[in-house]
């Protein structure tokens, strides 16, 4: 009997490993009430931020992508707005020495003009000058003509007229005897 007891008391004694029927089947409910909230409520809203996250990864790539475009596009105008600053700077620089030649040049035939007057105007006051001089010179040999023909022939050629025909008259005869020996000369 104390073998049956034993056993009839084990039978009765629930069993620590095996849980009773009525818990499984509560555990088990309970279980599947879990399972279809969290289908429900909770996954729809894991996949609503996983949606929402992967949807900013995107557009942030997006806008990244986009940036970079940007600042390739920026960089190229730039390197576009370089190298015609760059053409333009050249072309005036060309500009400026074909201006500066251009401003030589005229300043160089201003110079030569100006030296060209200068010259012309020296010549013709040289010219002056010699005919001041000749003039000068005739008159002074004219009156040593004088002098010299008056102590020769002893009489005074101081009158005007007469003295003044006198030197034209010597002075066309020494002409005339220059002129025919620098033709032999020649």
């Amino acid at each position: 009997m104390l073998k049956t007891s034993m056993i009839l008391a084990q039978e009765e004694e629930p069993s620590p490993v095996l849980p009773h029927l009525s818990e499984v089947l509560l555990g088990l409910v309970a279980f599947l009430i879990l399972l279809w909230l969290l289908k429900k409520y909770a996954v729809p809203r894991f996949e609503k931020l996983y949606e929402e996250r992967a949807a900013k990864i995107e557009g942030g790539i997006e806008k990244a992508e986009q940036a970079q475009a940007e600042a390739e596009q920026a960089l190229a105008q730039y390197k576009a707005q370089l190298a015609e600053a760059r053409t333009e700077a050249a072309k005036i620089r060309d500009d400026a020495r074909v201006e500066a030649e251009q401003i030589k040049e005229e300043l160089r035939e201003q110079a030569q003009e100006e030296a060209r007057r200068i010259v012309a105007q020296g010549e013709a006051q040289l010219q002056a000058q010699r005919a001041q001089i000749v003039a000068e010179l005739r008159a002074e040999l004219g009156r040593n003509a004088i002098e010299l023909a008056g102590r020769i022939v002893g009489e005074s050629l101081e009158d005007e007229a007469r003295r003044r025909g006198t030197v034209d008259r010597f002075l066309a005869e020494l002409e005339a005897s220059g002129n025919g020996a620098a033709g032999a000369r020649k």
